[in-house]
């Protein structure tokens, strides 16, 4: 197991590496000039220019990716272009809003999507497996700022459910911190329990025709307990692996969904450093978003073992 660790650690060093290359290099390929922006439709040309040798933004582009390298190696993430502050402290102001939302939608995901899914494999071709297939079709097919509206008409406006937009801490309360999240989360969480589902439906199914299946039946098992022991665990890898790989898309929605329910997290904070060009911000949610994505992978690999000891790596 260790080794499996040391390998994942280097793996993820390189991976980061590339992704900040690539992250460094597309936004500065992007239309947007934060000079001109921060500079203002009345400046003159020696304003502007004066503008970029304080950015650094003037400098060849290979002298700018080594010096934001060595100033990451020393925990600097640079100071934002708009906001004047570290990008580290803004990045640490909005975590907490995010980190919650991405929980919350995980929890619902799992304790939703496994129980769907191994009942609409139980049930093939009945009423309820096929109301499931519709759901997770729906689930694909609607964007998450349309779910996340209609959530807002139905549960908020007509019936008063929710509040409609804002973030309440969880040190405020944790009623009011559930009760703030729960819209947003359910919003986000759509399409990725659609996903989960499915694929908890299709390796009950694959698993279900196993002959050790047949075989716990055959000793007089409970249905339930062939579902959960028998079944449910040896098509863990497959869907222990759709749960990792589907954080990535969660993340994505988590910036669409700040902006909907004006959730003051790192989505939103991505949002407004786009439309700005503020590179130092894009580059930092970029890395941490894609070292969450990495350990993910790792975490799942340890889970694979825990599923399964007969994997090798």
């Amino acid at each position: 197991m260790a080794r499996i660790i040391f390998k994942h650690v280097l793996s993820t060093l390189s991976v980061m590496l590339v992704v900040a290359l690539f992250c460094f290099v597309l936004v500065r390929l992007a239309p947007t000039d934060p000079v001109a922006i921060l500079a203002g439709d009345t400046a003159t040309p020696a304003q502007v220019e004066e503008i970029r040798q304080r950015l650094g933004t003037d400098r060849p582009m290979a002298v700018q990716f080594a010096t934001w390298i060595a100033s990451m190696a020393t925990g600097d993430f640079g100071e934002s272009f708009f906001f004047k502050r570290s990008v580290a402290s803004l990045v640490a102001a909005r975590l907490e809003p995010t980190l919650a939302l991405t929980l919350y939608a995980i929890l619902l995901t799992i304790v939703l999507a496994i129980p769907m899914g191994v009942i609409a494999a139980k049930l093939r071709d009945g009423f309820f497996d096929r109301a499931i297939m519709i759901f997770a079709v729906t689930g694909f097919s609607l964007p998450v700022f349309v779910v996340g509206y209609v959530l807002i008409f139905l549960l908020s406006i007509k019936l008063g459910l929710f509040t409609i937009q804002g973030y309440q801490p969880i040190s405020q309360g944790f009623g009011g911190f559930v009760h703030r999240l729960t819209l947003p989360a359910i919003a986000v969480s759509f399409p990725y329990i659609a996903l989960v589902t499915r694929m908890t439906r299709a390796s009950m199914l694959s698993v279900l025709k196993e002959d050790y299946i047949r075989a716990a039946r055959a000793k007089g098992q409970s249905e339930v307990k062939v579902l959960l022991r028998h079944a449910l665990k040896n098509a863990g890898v497959p869907i222990a692996t759709s749960i990792s790989s589907g954080v990535a898309f969660l993340l994505g929605g988590v910036v669409v969904t700040e902006s909907v329910f004006n959730i003051p997290g790192l989505g939103r904070l991505t949002a407004d450093a786009v439309l700005a060009g503020d590179y130092p911000v894009i580059q930092a949610v970029v890395l941490l978003c894609a070292l969450v994505i990495v350990m993910l992978n790792l975490v799942t690999d340890i889970i694979y073992r825990i599923i399964d000891p007969r994997i090798k790596y």
